[in-house]
């Protein structure tokens, strides 16, 4: 596994594991990598320090990564934070249906009238989102990535 530092065109900075630097790249490519805070897939790597030990602290045994419960949010920088988004997505999940990448496409259906107005959820890609918007479809992104996209 390998810790990238990555930025979007908004400027907005994160990090996220991925397989390798091939898997960062096929998912990058596929516009699978997205800023967690506006959605946008314009992603690049950033610089980051390599994590290297002195020599002293080789001999010490390095300490375990610690584990966190099935979808839990792991990075969120408050712990109060963490537990309402964490609230949400379970109220988002118990309440809505999944479309997975045809988000775009079913609320613009519900909105022009094609298809009975339900709750869903799911991935639209940036530009999508956009035009949504821009259309005056009701669609909001969501601080959370959707647990049949997570690993």
């Amino acid at each position: 596994m390998i810790r990238y530092a990555l930025k979007c065109g908004e400027d907005h900075s994160f990090e996220s594991w991925f397989k390798s630097a091939d898997a960062f790249e096929a998912l990058k490519s596929a516009g699978m990598v997205t800023c967690p805070d506006c959605g946008s897939d314009r992603v690049e790597k950033t610089l980051m320090a390599p994590g290297v030990q002195s020599s002293r602290k080789k001999a010490a045994a390095p300490a375990p990564m610690p584990t966190a419960p099935e979808g839990a949010l792991t990075n969120a920088p408050d712990p109060k934070l963490a537990e309402a988004i964490q609230t949400l997505r379970d109220h988002v999940e118990k309440n809505s249906d999944y479309v997975g990448t045809k988000f775009a496409e079913e609320a613009r259906a519900m909105h022009e009238g094609d298809t009975p107005h339900r709750p869903i959820y799911g991935e639209a890609k940036a530009e999508e989102a956009k035009k949504l918007i821009e259309d005056g479809v009701p669609a909001m992104p969501l601080p959370f990535i959707p647990r049949q996209k997570t690993n």
